[in-house]
Order: structure tokens, then sequence, then C-alpha cells
């Protein structure tokens, strides 16, 4: 008895120090969840030795997203067999617009893209509609310090960039300029009317010399400084040390340089960046000399060759160490023929030959990022709810995955002359950080560089795990599990069931902290959240992604709802305290699921249509939007009837609360409108949140993420059930 009696306590105090040590934790509150720091980019030196990278933060002060510069060195630079152990970790630019850093092949500079005010103190002309917003030109910075060089002028956004390999010239696009006189005489005809398609104009491809734009630039300084420059002769300023080697009637995006110097790759886009024509999005290549600024001004501009013809649309573009292979994936459409939405997956053509290969062909996940690493690749792929790192030395050969810890790992940089790459590691009790690994191969020894989310981590997150069920076809469908601090699988718990957006997505083990993932907010609250990986999510294979085809809603929605059922039956959800929300595509299903079922307490919806008609010719991607559908409006007239939740409407019984941005044109905030105006004349309670600026990704102002956040949750209490502090 006295034996047994020791075990039972043996087995509790685990528990118990488990229990205390998450009771020291403080709880994650509203404003630590909205004070996370992101990492848009990661970029490793060509030594291997250094990082760049950039963080994006709330300013609430001035109610902007701050983007600056970092870098890491390690303390022992230039040795590659040092482990790296210790480094330091300095701010590199505060402008707060600062983007898009890469390095040049030498490794004394590092060039990026800056929406700060420019020296030219112009504003964008008339006719243009690119650049409506902040003006983007190029600047350089020295990793050593000092202050950033502003390299480009003029009125139009710098769109891509890239180095020459000698890191002597610096390629970039932008859009075709106008002289004086023809800027002069557009503002004279037409004043401020929009010729929407008619006034687009294709880009131009610039070759500037450095030593050349820098030197201009501290001529400009001292001129400035002595007050000897007129206001006239401001007016006439333009980027110094170019040349126009190239033209194109579309967008250019993407440049990148072989790695000899003798190639420049880009892809193309329309112009309005709408998605309308499969032609506008394919790569093309340019023969380039090695120092084109520095040529003959008389030499016309080359025309590109068009590398790619297919209806899918390719983007991420690598050189292939062979100088000849171009790396890229593709995110909607197909190589292969006509148009179809598979997972993204990567591909590399041939530029002489315009031979397009799989990379990885077998591999039933997606590749999410990936980096070109000596002969072969090194890339991060969703299997499921992991997202794992894997390597590939040709096509033809399998993924072999490597020995790193369960979660998720993104934004993969890598050198094609150095073993060490950079990449973003999180999972569901980590917040995301920026880690080094001196070789793919011991991954498992990674080190953290940054920590700008320590106060994240040291809250009392949730704990979560994967959740199976088989739907009505037999297909076994899976999504995750967020329980709440302290309960974790506990049964009969209020549950959100929150849907990711997409479709071409999946929900898994990471940690994200915005607007629109905040799961592990909702779990704090007293949530179990559910996030289910419906049909048309990534991570589990073409056929699965593709059987939301033609049933855009339908499908899903029954997946979904067979998942609720699942949870309920399993004694794990609470029937009595439903809910349910998602954006964009969340948005959708959540509008389609609160016509289904009248089981849901609380809806919180953001971003998603109700119908397709007036969404077909509003939305900026109708590729996808025809494709789902089974063709066009008038080619499918029955299905976009079908699949459109205002025509059930009346179905609704469920308090629902909407959000939109104001300016969004992914998803037209028409449609916000259309539901609100719907269920207020039924009667249903709603409220309606416009946020003024924002277009889909609500990306401008702060506030408007943490106050839309802020009020679903206390939508989901008020007529959830659930009392505050659970």
């Amino acid at each position: 008895m006295k034996i047994r009696q020791s075990l039972i306590l043996l087995s509790v105090i685990p528990l118990v120090i488990s229990l205390a040590a998450a009771q020291s934790k403080p709880k994650l509150t509203l404003d630590t969840f909205f004070n996370s720091v992101s990492y848009p980019t990661v970029a490793i030196s060509p030594d291997g030795n250094s990082v760049v990278l950039v963080t994006e933060r709330a300013d609430w002060d001035q109610q902007i997203f701050r983007d600056d510069l970092w870098l890491y060195r390690s303390d022992l630079m230039g040795d590659q067999k040092s482990n790296g152990n210790s480094g330091s970790l300095i701010q590199l630019t505060q402008s707060g617009h600062d983007s898009e850093p890469k390095w040049s092949p030498d490794g004394r500079w590092i060039a990026f893209l800056s929406e700060r005010k420019s020296s030219s103190g112009k504003d964008s002309d008339s006719g243009d509609d690119d650049d409506k917003g902040d003006v983007s030109q190029l600047y350089v910075i020295s990793p050593t310090g000092g202050e950033a060089i502003q390299l480009t002028q003029g009125d139009a956004s710098v769109h891509t960039f890239s180095w020459s390999a000698d890191s002597r010239t610096l390629y970039f696009a932008t859009r075709q300029p106008w002289n004086k006189e023809k800027k002069d005489a557009y503002k004279e005809e037409w004043k401020d009317v929009i010729q929407y398609r008619t006034a687009e104009r294709g880009d131009a491809i610039f070759a500037l010399d450095l030593a050349s734009a820098v030197a201009h630039n501290f001529s400009e300084a001292e001129k400035q400084s002595t007050k000897k420059q007129s206001e006239e002769e401001k007016e006439s300023d333009e980027t110094q040390g170019t040349q126009e080697i190239a033209t194109s009637p579309l967008r250019i995006e993407d440049l990148i340089t072989s790695p000899d110097g003798s190639k420049l790759a880009f892809a193309s886009n329309a112009i309005n960046q709408r998605q309308e024509k499969y032609e506008d999005v394919e790569i093309y290549e340019l023969d380039v000399a090695p120092s084109p600024a520095s040529a003959n001004s008389e030499n016309k501009p080359a025309e590109p060759h068009r590398v790619t013809r297919n209806q899918a649309v390719e983007g991420h573009l690598h050189w292939a160490s062979d100088n000849r292979h171009i790396f890229f994936t593709v995110e909607v459409g197909d190589v292969t023929g006509p148009y179809r939405d598979l997972q993204p997956h990567l591909y590399w053509v041939d530029s002489d030959s315009g031979t397009v290969e799989q990379w990885a062909k077998d591999f039933s996940g997606e590749i999410v990022s990936y980096g070109p690493f000596g002969n072969g690749v090194v890339v991060t792929a969703r299997l499921g709810t992991e997202e794992q790192m894997y390597t590939a030395d040709s096509p033809s050969s399998p993924l072999k995955k490597l020995d790193g810890n369960s979660g998720t790992y993104d934004h993969l940089a890598t050198r094609l002359h150095s073993q060490r790459i950079a990449f973003i590691y999180s999972s569901l009790q980590k917040p995301e950080e920026v880690y080094i690994s001196d070789s793919p191969d011991r991954l498992d020894q990674a080190r953290a560089i940054t920590s700008f989310n320590r106060t994240l981590a040291e809250s009392d997150l949730p704990q979560g795990k994967p959740y199976r069920w088989k739907a009505d076809d037999g297909t076994m469908i899976e999504g995750m599990l967020i329980y709440p601090p302290g309960k974790f699988e506990q049964k009969n718990l209020p549950m959100f069931t929150f849907i990711h957006g997409g479709p071409a997505d999946a929900d898994g083990n990471h940690f994200e902290a915005d607007w629109y993932q905040w799961s592990a907010l909702a779990a704090t609250n007293g949530w179990l959240v559910f996030e289910p990986n419906y049909r048309g999510s990534t991570g589990y294979g073409d056929k699965f992604l593709m059987q939301i085809v033609p049933q855009i809603v339908s499908r899903p929605g029954k997946d979904i709802l067979e998942g609720v059922d699942a949870l309920v039956k399993d004694g794990i959800a609470d029937p009595d305290h439903l809910t349910v929300g998602g954006y964009s595509y969340g948005g959708y299903m959540t509008n389609w699921l609160i016509t289904q079922s009248t089981q849901w307490k609380a809806a919180v919806t953001g971003a998603g249509a109700v119908e397709h008609i007036g969404n077909w010719g509003n939305d900026d991607t109708t590729y996808d939007d025809a494709y789902f559908l089974g063709g066009r409006p008038w080619e499918a007239q029955k299905r976009y009837h079908d699949e459109a939740a205002i025509f059930q409407i009346d179905k609704v019984k469920t308090p629902t609360h909407m959000v939109a941005g104001a300016d969004d044109i992914r998803v037209a905030v028409l449609e916000d409108y259309l539901l609100e105006h719907a269920l207020y004349s039924l009667g249903i309670p709603n409220a309606l949140l416009i946020f003024p600026g924002e277009g889909h990704s609500l990306d401008k102002n702060p506030w408007h993420g943490k106050i839309k956040v802020r009020e679903e949750l206390k939508w989901l209490q008020k007529y959830g059930g659930v009392p505050a502090g659970n």
C-alpha cells in the first residue's frame, strides 16, 4: 500500500510542477499579441557570415507598420570552421519604410527599396495606375554602417532590382518614363480623370552604374547644403549613371541576374496586376553585356526573350548554378496544360529550350520556400500539419527530410557558395524568430539570431494537436485543435471553428500573431479553436486540393460540418457553445456555413463574398474564380447560383460580425455591404466595421487589425456564451 501511494505521489509531482510553471507565466494579452514582430525578408551574405533581415512591427503613435533593416554578424566572420555560436544584431535603417534587401555579390553593399520621402520631393504623375501611393526608390547601405544612399530619383516606383555579378551595376525596373512635356500634356487634357487600362504603360529595365550614382548622391548633397542648386535645377533631376537596356509592354517583377552575369531573367505581370490573361504572367530572359551602364549610350534597348508559355503564375525566381536553368514556383495554375489549381510546386526551366521540369514530382505536399544549394536545392515543404526542411540533388531525386524540430520552417535563405542557411522557425508554443544553421545537415543545431518576440514567448501559450475525421465520401480530413492554456485535451469545451483563407493554404504546427491568424488569442480567451484543413487545402496532395472544383463552398462546407459533428460526438466540443469565423476565403466559408446550420451561436466574418457574379467582375484574381465554379458567369449560371450564400440567406439565425477594407478589390467591399443589408433586413443581430484606406490585407494601419480582433473576441463572448477570462 505504501509503495502504491509513493508511485501515485511520484506521478502527481510532474503534473503539479507543470501546472505551477504554467501559472507562473503571464496570460497572453491583446497588447502583447499585437506587439509581435514579423520578418518579411531574410537574406544571407555571400560568405554566409552575415544575415540582413527586415522587421515589421506596429508603430501605434504613427499608425503605420514599420519596416526596418537589421544586420546579424557572426563574431567570427570569415571562419567557416567555427560553429558561430555568438554574434551581434544591429539596426541598419530607421526610416520605417525599408524592404527587400539584397546583398551585392562581393558583400560590400546591401541594396534595398524604400518608400521614405524621396530627396527629389516629387509626387507621382497622373495617368499611372501603379504609383498612386508612396514612391519606392532604390538605396544602398554598407553592412559596416553609415547612412543609406539614395540611387534612383523620379516619380515612379522601382518595381524590382538585381545586382550584376561584379557588383558594379544595379539593374532595376520601373514604369516606362515620360518626359516633362508629355506629363504636362496629359494633365492638361485629362485633369484627374482615370483612363482605366487606356493610360497604362509597361516597364523599362535600366542599368545603373553604382560608382556614378554614389558620386552623384554626394555631389547633390553638397549642392543642397551650400544652396547652389536652384529650384528649376531640382525639378529637372533624373537618376544619374543609368542606361535603358530593355522595355516590356508588361510590368516587370522578380528581376534576377545569372551567376556569371551574362543574363537577366524576370517574371512579367499585368500592368494593373490583375490576373485576367494567362499570357500576362511568364518568364523572360535578357542577354546583357558585362557592364551595360558603361556601354555606348546609342545602343538601343534589347528585346527580352520569352522563356515560358503556359497557364500558370510563375514567381520566386532563382538562377541555378549552371547559368542555364531558372528555378520558379507556381502559386496558381498549371505549367503542363489547361488552367487548373495545384499545390505550389517547384520547377525549373531551360532558358534556351524552354523545357520545364518539376522537382520532387512524387512529393505529395506543398513547396513553401526554397533556395538553390550547390547543384541542388533546399526547400521547406508542408505535409499535413508540419512544414519541414528537405534537400534534393536533382529534379528526379526524392526529397530528403532533414533532422529538425517539429513545427514550421519558412522564408529559407541560401547562397550558392556557402553551406550556411538562414530561415524563420516557429511552433505552437514558440513564436517565430530568425535562425541560422552552419549547414542543412546541422539543422538540429540551428541557433536563433533574433529575440524580438521574447515577451510573447514568455506568455502562457496554448497547446495543440492534429485531429482527424472521416468525410461522408470516406476521405480522411485533418485539422488542428488549439486548447485553452491549462486545458489541454480536456472535454466538452466551447469551440470556435476558425477557417483559413486561400483556399490553397493550411493550418498546422506554427505560431502567427496578427489580425488574420489569432488562434492563440482566441484559445487564451477560453475557446477550443478548431482549424479544419478542408478539401482545397494544401499539404495533402493535388487531388485533395482539386476536389473543391466545382463545389467551391459546398464541398469544403461539408468537410467542416462533419468535423464539428465528430468533435461533438467525441465529447471534445460543447454543442451548446459552437461559433465560427474566418477571413477572405475563410469569410466565404463562414458566410456559407451560417446558411447551412443554425448550431452556430456567433459568427465573425471578414472580406468574404456572398455571391460570385459581382465578385468575379471585381476580383483581381479572376483565373481561380472561373476555374473553381466551372466557367465564367454566363457559362455556369446554375453553379454561380447554387454555391452562393446570398440565395440561402433567409436560413441564417446566427448573430454575425463583419469587417472589410474600404479599398479591397480582392474581395470587393460591396460583398460585405450586401451581407450586412441582408442580415439587417432579416432582423439578425449584426455589426459591420469598415477600415478606411485598407485593401484586402489590412496592412496600412495597425490599429485596424487590433480593433478587428478586439471586437471579434467581444462578439464571440457576447453571443457564444463564454464568460470573459475563461
